[in-house]
């Protein structure tokens, strides 16, 4: 048997790829080295664009169900340590969602169990070969060694990843610089209402169940063995040398070391295997963008591949995976490398700190750094040159809208994870047009209480906005280019939800 797509990695980003491709009608087989979840907090929660899509799928209350109860490190917002402050921004409010990593592994694996994605865990990849038709795979399980077809194989294996590996994808990039090692941990004597803020930072947020994170961060030592466990003890000792003080920690359930490497895919696909997450970009995790960044890889990516295993995808779409995060994941990597320089000790390091922290008073700035810090000022290439509405290729703007089904938010239209024509002008010709992709597009009229922003808005599966007007011709363009050539015969327009003659307000 030949499956779809097999996911080795079964993270955050990779269950969330295999519900995306699920959701989009293309089977996902997800392959895990662990043989149970781990359970670490990891990552403390997801920002921005992470959020918005959480919210596009339906997922946001279950998630804001498993928030921990730390809500005072929700509101933190830095860039290289100097604090934002997010009461003087003006529109759009910073989002944060306090979930420890083992919680949202555990939420996106319930979502995909109910999907019916298929997770096998103690599954390690050993060898990947790949033809113009398939990715022969070679696994090792606990009973022995196994070999597995897919049509296409994505490695969402994190920053040691075996796929890159195997495929002989390059990962360059900066060498690390600082050794941070990280621990959470019981402290005796400190409690949540006790772990005070110093200097805009927390110096140990709190977790759950009575744990704090310690973080510290020191040069890199020459010849420093990673592959040495961690223990308490050295953590300690690297609290005493980094604050001049004792720090008693009496129980930790988990201990790790990073550093400030920051490397980049060369290639996010080659051939018929491709990378997400981790596996294509590491980073310093100054602000967590690791974690949001992943899911929206996996958004980007999941109705591509489905399309393409459908058989109606248009010339190259594929490719605008590549095309579309590789620049994306870059502005992650520069702006958490340029982090990195605010936090390293030197003797201009205060000096460069003092300006930033002046810069920053400024409004204009301070929006532009939380948009970066967000993901909010991701824009595609959508109109190949052409001159465009001012949202298309960005983010679909949340919307209040009245529908014969009621008072909707736009991403309640988006649970589906297929493209929505949002029609918001009476424009009948627009909706005709449309219903002959009513096999890849939801077709939705509405009225815009607050002023629609356009006459019309295609919105691609992952949230972004690839046309925008009143312009049928440029509109088909647009369909073939995101969405292949229609279906032949007839256009019936079962998928079209007819807009109401709204006469009051909402």
């Amino acid at each position: 048997m030949i499956e779809d797509v097999v996911i080795i990695g079964g993270g955050p980003t990779g269950l969330m790829l295999a519900c995306e491709l699920h959701l989009a009608g293309a089977r996902a087989v997800v392959l895990e080295r662990l043989s149970e979840p781990t359970g670490l907090s990891k990552a403390l929660g997801l920002s921005g664009r992470g959020v918005d899509l959480l919210d596009h799928r339906g997922l946001i209350e279950r998630f804001r169900r498993g928030q921990a109860s730390a809500a005072s490190i929700a509101g933190f917002i830095h860039f290289g340590g100097i604090p934002i402050d997010v009461r003087r921004l003006k529109g759009e409010p910073p989002k944060f969602l306090f979930v420890l990593q083992a919680v949202t592994e555990s939420l996106l694996a319930e979502r995909a169990n109910e999907l019916g994605v298929e997770i096998h865990r103690g599954q390690e990849l050993i060898g990947l070969e790949q033809d113009a038709d398939s990715v022969h795979l070679g696994v090792r399980t606990a009973d022995g060694e196994r070999r597995l077809q897919a049509r296409f194989v994505v490695g969402c294996d994190g920053g040691r990843s075996s796929v890159r590996e195997l495929a002989g994808i390059g990962f360059p990039g900066t060498a690390p610089t600082r050794l941070l090692r990280l621990g959470d941990v019981k402290i005796s004597g400190l409690t949540e209402d006790r772990a005070t803020w110093r200097d805009g930072r927390p110096p140990f947020p709190p977790l759950d169940g009575g744990y704090f994170r310690v973080i510290t961060a020191e040069p890199y030592p020459t010849g420093f063995d990673r592959e040495v466990p961690m223990t308490l003890q050295e953590l300690g000792e690297s609290v005493r040398r980094t604050t001049g003080r004792d720090v008693p920690m009496t129980e930790a359930r988990w201990l790790s070391r990073f550093t400030d490497a920051s490397r980049q895919a060369e290639r996010y696909r080659v051939g018929r295997v491709l990378l997400a997450g981790d596996a294509a970009h590491i980073q310093l995790p100054a602000g967590g963008p690791g974690l949001s960044t992943g899911l929206s890889d996996a958004a980007n990516l999941g109705w591509k591949l489905a399309a393409q295993i459908q058989g109606w995808a248009p010339p190259g779409l594929l490719d605008t995976y590549h095309q579309e995060r590789h620049p994306a994941g870059a502005r992650v990597l520069m702006h958490t490398r340029a982090q990195g320089l605010l936090l390293s000790p030197g003797e201009h390091t205060p000096a460069l700190r003092e300006l930033f922290g002046e810069l920053m008073q400024d409004d204009q700035t301070m929006r532009r750094l939380v948009d970066l810090l967000q993901g909010n000022d991701v824009q595609y290439s959508m109109e190949d040159g052409q001159e465009a509405h001012p949202l298309v290729g960005r983010w679909a703007p949340e919307l209040t809208l009245v529908t014969d089904r009621g008072v909707l938010r736009l991403p309640e239209l988006m649970h589906s994870a297929r493209g929505v024509l949002l029609e918001l002008g009476d424009q009948v010709q627009l909706r005709e047009q449309a219903a002959k992709w009513r096999d890849r597009i939801e077709v939705v009229a509405a009225k815009c209480p607050s002023g629609a922003p356009a006459d019309a808005l295609l919105i691609r599966p992952d949230g972004y906005v690839a046309w925008a007007g009143s312009s049928i011709g440029e509109l088909d363009r647009s369909f073939r280019r995101w969405f292949g050539d229609p279906i032949e015969g007839e256009a019936i327009e079962t998928s079209v939800v007819e807009r109401l003659d709204v006469r009051t307000t909402c």
